[in-house]
């Protein structure tokens, strides 16, 4: 389900959390307090990647396009990478 089924134009560079549809939000939100903390980056890094995914092209209605995962998901997991040409962060 996209926004246009909503009668909103799709929001480009949002995250998530910002556009919440059916609860998904809180799905991811459920999903990130699960993983160990030893798995999960830190508060400040976790909102610096974000800051960074809000800023990029590739970020379309919380997903980003480039890999197809939710921007907070793989924000939120210490080994992962930004998946643009060069990595971002």
């Amino acid at each position: 389900m996209d926004s246009q089924q909503y009668g909103r134009p799709p929001c480009r560079r949002c995250l998530l959390e910002e556009i919440d549809r059916n609860g998904a939000y809180r799905t991811v939100v459920e999903y990130i307090a699960s993983l160990d903390k030893s798995v999960r980056t830190d508060e400040a890094e976790y909102r610096r990647r974000l800051a960074v995914c809000r800023s990029c092209d590739h970020l379309n209605e919380g997903v980003c396009t480039a890999c197809g995962c939710f921007a907070e998901v793989r924000a939120a997991k210490r080994t992962q990478t930004c998946p643009d040409v060069p990595s971002r962060w």
